[in-house]
């Protein structure tokens, strides 16, 4: 699938790291650094404007090494960017480690994920097929 892509920041465009990998890394593009408080969350801009095809989305998720070693995650994850969207790449960064967290120009801090979605109809029903799960809600399908 071919993405149209303006790079106004000063880093490389996205890319894939393996041959497997599924996210590309998102970078941050800033003037100054920013510092993430405890529990403060802040959105940093990437210098992305990006033209998705219909059917398409792009998936803003956190990076695991950045969630494991620093406790910075991706406040709405996944964020959604829609095929209509024509704004700047932004990234809703939380920090819920005990101590600041400096993001500097070009830290990756997110990855992206395109992904091709279905356009759901609703079709109005009296009932719905039984189950064996049936109106089993949070983790009634786990070990007793």
């Amino acid at each position: 699938m071919n993405i149209k892509i303006i790079n106004k920041s000063s880093h490389d465009l996205p890319h894939y790291e393996t041959e497997a990998s599924a996210g590309m890394d998102l970078r941050a593009n800033i003037t100054e650094p920013i510092t993430l408080k405890p529990l403060e969350r802040a959105i940093v801009k990437t210098g992305l404007f990006i033209e998705l095809p219909i059917g398409a989305e792009a998936q803003v998720r956190p990076r695991s090494g950045l969630a494991t070693k620093k406790g910075i995650t991706v406040l709405n994850a996944p964020g959604t960017i829609d095929a209509d969207y024509r704004g700047e790449v932004g990234v809703i960064l939380v920090n819920l480690s005990n101590e600041p967290f400096i993001i500097e120009n070009g830290e990756r801090i997110a990855q992206m994920v395109i992904a091709k979605h279905e356009r759901a109809e609703w079709e109005k029903v009296k009932e719905l097929s039984e189950t064996v799960r049936g109106q089993g809600g949070f983790g009634s399908t786990g070990v007793k």
